[in-house]
């Protein structure tokens, strides 16, 4: 087994146990503050649909990445839509037409156009979480472990890329790494008493108590 065979198995398994540290930590403490319902519903989209193609491509690895990724990406959405008093038919809908209209691109016009659409929803996942770190008053709900493996995910990715090399590969994942990296790093500002900007209405009063708390430590 070469070294690039190596890292893109590596990389596999990391994607496919990513959202278990964020479960876990939903699980264990039912705290919300700081999550995207809209990042996980886009990751549901990425599940679906890379397992579809994984069926088309009659990749194996694809199947079981997806099939384990969708076993923690599910319970989760199903907590988050209990917790925020949602439905939960409504809450997935949305992601199942997405993945739907992705997976006729598959089949219709081909892996290369099904490789750009399914950009789509991995860059709306990393920049829906993205925005919740910026602007949530509070982000104590987010597993710092998941947001360390989608890191190194990534950096798995553009150097499985580099050594292959695929360059289409490497360009999708740079911009992804990018995006965990500030979402990592943005969390570490937040956790050392970075204050939220961007602040929606609803959440200005929780923010206050919040800025009260630092005050008064």
């Amino acid at each position: 087994m070469s070294l690039v065979d190596v890292i893109g198995w590596i990389a596999t398994c990391v994607g496919a146990l990513l959202g278990l540290p964020q479960l876990i930590r939903l699980l264990r403490t039912r705290n919300l503050d700081g999550l995207s319902l809209f990042a996980w519903r886009a990751v549901l989209v990425l599940n679906i649909v890379w397992f579809a193609h994984g069926l088309q491509i009659n990749q194996p690895p694809q199947l079981v990445t997806n099939a384990v990724a969708l076993g923690t990406t599910l319970p989760l959405l199903v907590l988050l839509s209990r917790s925020l008093g949602r439905s939960l038919a409504k809450v997935l809908l949305p992601s199942l037409a997405a993945a739907a209209v992705i997976i006729a691109v598959d089949v219709q016009l081909g892996s290369l156009a099904f490789g750009i659409a399914a950009i789509i929803p991995g860059l709306l996942a990393n920049t829906g979480q993205s925005i919740e770190v910026v602007r949530a008053p509070k982000v104590t709900g987010i597993s710092p472990l998941f947001l360390v493996l989608a890191f190194v995910n990534q950096a798995l990715w553009i150097t499985w890329a580099v050594l292959l090399p695929d360059p289409g590969t490497i360009a999708a994942a740079a911009l992804t790494l990018a995006l965990t990296a500030f979402n990592l790093t943005w969390y570490v500002l937040r956790r050392f008493g970075l204050r939220p900007m961007f602040l929606r209405a609803a959440d200005r009063p929780a923010a206050q108590v919040v800025e009260r708390e630092l005050t008064h430590a």
